[in-house]
């Protein structure tokens, strides 16, 4: 079991005073993302190309998973970028943040739009729901519908996480965003164009495998990985939720979202976004300066954790709901 975040006591900064502490941190090295991202396109292509083209489809399967693994990595500057922590003054990079968010079924307005909120409303009670998985309490959940309760129960099933590619990515950021505000949303249909064009394009220059491995298996291993990720950074055993009267943005970035531990392969592939506490502070802070902060501030080395060990991932997926007389989220009801 992950261990219990340590109470912040009145000799440590909080609220602004730890933001402004933060802010020295928030400050973009252009060449080193350029860096970086061009690292990581070095790395994704080399691992697309063995899953396209290798001769022996074990080499092939290792590729997709790889190319899925550094795609979530690929997603991570794009995340950043429309948080305006990364490529804030280069028009290229924006170029090739805004094509990626349409490759990946993810359109600029669709995450911008749903993340933006996310971040404003982390951890409320009610009305966080918009860009995050959702949470109710034991006694809302004894008065919702059948109907209702089917969906929640979708929501937050494993397999909905498991196949993210098609529930979360083509139902959430395509179908049901365009369906909502097509106008805003104009994207939508773009992105899954790009999208599929892209697995038609491999499948006629090398045929199915090409597609299958190159493209479809790479984005349903990022989906699902992204789609857990981001579960887990606010539904852990330590999370503490608050009513909408008496939240606080910096209680929820310190108390409502985890530190995800892992090794530092994981925290590459991942961008760093395991310091999610630390991104909820402050969300200008691009991803590679993360551990630095975390590192110089002690009001932020004590957060709720979790981590890929198979006894954290499974109380994480037990979670279900918020019991305001216990004060922690607690499984299904008997």
């Amino acid at each position: 079991m992950a261990e219990s975040a340590a109470p912040i006591t009145d000799a440590t900064r909080t609220g602004s005073a730890l933001v402004r502490a933060t802010k020295p941190f928030s400050e973009e090295h252009l060449p080193t993302t350029w860096r970086l991202f061009a690292t990581t396109l070095l790395v994704l292509g080399g691992f697309t190309a063995v899953a396209a083209m290798a001769p022996w489809w074990p080499l092939r399967l290792a590729g997709s998973v790889l190319a899925g693994l550094t795609t979530v990595r690929t997603f991570i500057f794009y995340h950043d970028w429309l948080h305006g922590a990364v490529f804030r003054k280069s028009r290229l990079g924006g170029l090739c943040m805004h094509l990626f968010g349409l490759y990946i079924l993810t359109p600029p307005s669709v995450w911008k739009q749903t993340h933006d909120y996310h971040h404003q409303n982390n951890a409320k009670m009610t009305g966080a729901a918009i860009g995050s998985y959702p949470v109710v309490t034991t006694r809302m959940w004894r008065h919702m519908t059948p109907t209702q309760k089917r969906w929640y129960r979708f929501a937050r099933n494993p397999l909905t996480m498991l196949f993210g590619y098609f529930t979360l990515f083509h139902g959430g950021m395509i179908v049901s965003a365009f369906r909502r505000d097509a106008r805003t949303h104009w994207q939508a249909p773009i992105a899954l164009a790009t999208h599929w064009g892209t697995v038609g394009a491999f499948w006629a220059l090398g045929g199915f495998d090409a597609a299958l491995f190159g493209v479809i298996l790479p984005a349903f291993i990022s989906c699902a990985l992204g789609s857990y990720l981001f579960y887990a950074q606010h539904n852990f055993p330590d999370v503490q939720l608050q009513d909408r009267s008496k939240w606080s943005y910096h209680f929820a970035a310190l108390h409502s979202s985890s530190m995800f531990d892992m090794s530092p392969i994981m925290h590459w592939f991942t961008g760093n976004i395991g310091y999610h506490h630390v991104h909820h502070l402050n969300h200008k802070i691009p991803f590679y300066r993360l551990p630095e902060a975390m590192a110089a501030l002690p009001e932020l080395q004590s957060p709720g954790r979790t981590s890929w060990r198979p006894s954290d991932v499974l109380a994480c997926l037990r979670l279900k709901m918020w019991d305001p007389s216990q004060r922690r989220m607690v499984g299904w009801p008997s």
